[in-house]
């Protein structure tokens, strides 16, 4: 079974690519980040602190799946506690299995951590990044079509600020796997980033059936 593991910052385009590529080569896709924004939002729900590691932890433990596709896990303010979440050792590890499970039967995953500790063996990986204000103009205009009040200043510290955490956390911080790809969306349409990671994609997986 195909596995492609696509890792890279926030708002880089991660998911829009891994979407697509999940339907070009007819795989399953999961956006890892959703199940961290399900546990922020859970903690939040249950007016919890997701900052306290027991709290957090005990609402991945129940995490079934089935949240994943609220619309709520869409919002800014859930996009913030994920972050703060995913700090948690206890947290990745309850979700540890729920990913790898959803791997082993083919897919394509989208997160942080994926080609670096969830799927190490994956058989492409990717690494997706765009310049920091690049992102955040994404970000914005996203979270402004969802019907948010926030500036585009705001939206660039907590990018900024989320980018620090994820790259500086003790358990599975943000990092290139060695063996990734790198692409640089800042100034690469969407279709462009697609085109380039399907040559890539195709390249790798010929080679693998050779």
């Amino acid at each position: 079974m195909t596995v492609i593991a696509i890792d890279g910052t926030f708002a880089s385009g991660k998911g829009t690519l891994g979407k697509r590529l999940a339907a070009h080569y007819g795989l399953a896709y999961l956006d890892t980040g959703k199940l961290y924004r399900a546990v922020g939002y859970a903690v939040m729900q249950a007016g919890d602190d997701p900052e306290n590691a027991a709290h957090a932890a005990k609402a991945a433990k129940a995490l079934t799946g089935a949240e994943l596709d609220d619309p709520i896990l869409k919002s800014g303010e859930v996009a913030v506690n994920a972050s703060k979440v995913a700090v948690h050792t206890d947290v990745r590890q309850a979700l540890f299995q729920f990913q790898r499970d959803f791997a082993a039967k083919g897919a394509v995953l989208d997160g942080r951590d994926i080609g670096t500790v969830i799927c190490p063996d994956a058989d492409v990986k990717f690494y997706v990044d765009a310049k920091a204000e690049i992102r955040a103009q994404r970000r914005h205009k996203e979270l402004i079509s969802y019907g948010e009040d926030i500036t585009f200043e705001t939206v660039l510290s907590q990018l900024i600020e989320r980018d620090h955490r994820d790259k500086t956390r003790e358990e599975a911080p943000l990092k290139a796997a060695e063996d990734a790809h790198l692409i640089e969306t800042s100034v690469m349409g969407i279709d462009e980033v697609f085109d380039t990671a399907v040559r890539i994609t195709d390249a790798i997986l010929a080679l693998k059936t050779t």
